[in-house]
This record gives structure tokens, C-alpha cells and sequence, in this order.
């Protein structure tokens, strides 16, 4: 990185840029070992362990001293008022964000059959101090044209604070779908998904932790993730951020931060912010 100006932005960017976690048993120690309180961490849903690892998760992150966003996967929750139970576990350990994608999970387990349907509901429970993050896909979702997903997230952005950018290994598909987004209206901050150093053996071995139909999922999303990483020399976040980084630091492009997919890779990823971070300070 040699442009002066990228490196400030990314120093930025990588200074408190948040850490997505899996709720698997031993996911907590990890983090109380690698990662310094204060930072922000996001922990996963799953249909195979269901809303509760989630929560239960994020409930013992924020007494740990971090800033825990559980995802609230939309089609787990079974309605208002589950939802409004949860709200309140939250509220009672200083919980004051949220992901709310729709989830993996069908058929639904109740009301909600998309995330609008709970974003309405949480949005008329009364705590206008809940952040809430919302879905992006940069890329072409699998079962989504990429019109309905950039109006669902104009028809989501009343309700919302932020736009979190699942993962993508293309800058130019980057720039369009940033440029779609605010030629369409929604002005939401972004923060930019990229994945850890998580090595092709290891995510094969997190897709077998978590369940034998949310494994097939997940297998099927990180498809792309998969070949990069088997393809010779292999795929880094970091190669494909710096290439980025044009369109990220462009003011129009409201990019406030990055969120890390570790795969639960949370000490490589954690070394690999550092080291990237003392590289830096060196190009400013």
C-alpha cells in the first residue's frame, strides 16, 4: 500500500473493525484470548442451533466488556412476542445493536417470513436507541436478482441504521453495486465485509461444526471462497481490500467500516489486523 491516503483510510477502517463469530462452545475462551474488550463482535444464527446460541452468546460477549451484535435471522424467530423477550435480554446487558438478515431457516418457525416483516416489529416496540444492520449483496444473492435485493434494502431503510456487504471477490462488482445503492436513495453507512485468513481446511472443518443442513448452506454460499482459496496462491482479504480501497474512501461511498468473516478463525484474524495495521503506519 503505498498511497498515503489509502493507508490512513484503511488504518481507519482496521482500527476497530468488527469480528463475525460462529456460537460454537468454545468460541467465548477464543475471543477472551485473542481479542481486546472494547472491540465489536458479531455472532452468527444458525437453524441448526437456533436463536438462543445466538443470543445466549452475545448475552456473555457484552458481560465479558465487548460490544456483542447477535444476528436476529428473521424466519427463527417466531414472532412479536419472542421477539420482544429478546429484545429485553438485550436491553438488560447494554445490548444496543442488531443484525437482522431473513435466515436460512424454512419453513419459517412463525410470523416472520422476511427480514421486513421483524424489522417493522422492532421498530414499533418502542427503543428508538437499537441500531439495527441490514443485508447487502454485492454479488448475484442465489436465490435473489439483484433488483429485489437493492429494493429490499430500500424498502428496509426506514428501519435500519446500517448496511453490512456480504462477502465479494470482485472490486468492480464492489464499485456498481455501491454506485446502484446510492443512485437508488439509500444514503445508509456501509460496513464492508471481507473474510479473514481463514485457510480452505479450516473452513471446511467450521462448515462441519455447524450442522448438517446449515454445512450444505454453507458450503453452497462460501462456494467461491472455497475455489479462490484453492486456486493457486490462494485468495487474501487483504489484496482484495487494498483494491477496493478507491472506491471505499470515496466520500459518496459512506463506507464507515469493515466486518470480518473470521469462520471463527478469531487469533489468525486478530494477528493479521495487528501485523497489517504496524505495515501501515509504516506507508503514513
Amino acid at each position: 500500500m503505498r498511497n498515503i491516503e489509502g493507508a490512513r483510510f484503511l488504518s481507519r477502517m482496521l482500527e476497530d473493525a468488527r469480528f463475525e463469530v460462529l456460537p460454537t462452545p468454545s468460541i467465548e475462551d477464543t475471543v477472551l484470548a485473542h481479542v481486546p474488550l472494547g472491540r465489536t463482535l458479531t455472532v452468527t444464527a444458525s437453524p441448526a442451533k437456533g436463536v438462543e446460541a445466538t443470543v445466549s452468546l452475545a448475552e456473555r460477549l457484552a458481560r465479558d466488556g465487548y460490544r456483542a451484535v447477535p444476528h436476529l435471522a428473521a424466519r427463527m424467530v417466531s414472532g412479536r412476542s419472542e421477539l420482544a423477550e429478546i429484545t429485553s435480554r438485550l436491553n438488560a446487558v447494554g445490548i444496543d445493536t442488531v443484525f437482522v438478515p431473513g435466515g436460512d431457516q424454512w419453513p419459517p418457525a412463525g410470523d416472520y417470513s422476511c427480514a421486513l416483516d421483524l424489522l417493522y416489529d422492532l421498530s414499533t416496540m418502542g427503543n428508538p436507541a437499537m441500531k439495527v444492520g441490514i443485508t447487502g449483496y454485492p454479488e448475484t444473492h442465489p436465490m435473489i436478482s439483484d433488483d429485489l435485493t437493492v429494493q429490499s434494502m430500500w424498502d428496509k431503510r426506514r428501519h435500519a441504521s446500517h448496511v453490512v456487504s456480504n462477502l465479494t471477490f470482485d472490486p468492480v462488482l464492489v464499485a456498481h453495486w455501491i454506485q446502484r445503492l446510492r443512485a437508488r436513495g439509500i444514503d445508509l453507512p456501509i460496513l464492508f465485509g471481507i473474510p479473514g485468513p481463514v485457510e480452505r481446511a479450516k473452513l471446511l472443518a467450521m462448515a462441519g461444526k455447524i450442522g448438517v443442513g446449515d454445512s450444505t448452506r454453507f458450503l453452497a454460499k462460501n462456494r467461491r471462497l472455497l475455489t479462490r482459496l484453492a486456486a493457486p496462491g490462494g485468495f487474501t482479504g487483504e489484496r482484495f481490500l487494498e483494491r477496493c480501497t478507491s472506491t471505499l474512501a470515496r466520500p459518496g461511498s459512506r463506507v464507515t467500516g469493515l466486518h470480518v468473516y473470521t469462520f471463527n478463525q478469531v487469533a489468525e484474524t486478530e494477528a493479521w489486523r495487528r501485523d497489517y495495521l504496524q505495515r501501515l503506519s509504516a506507508v503514513r
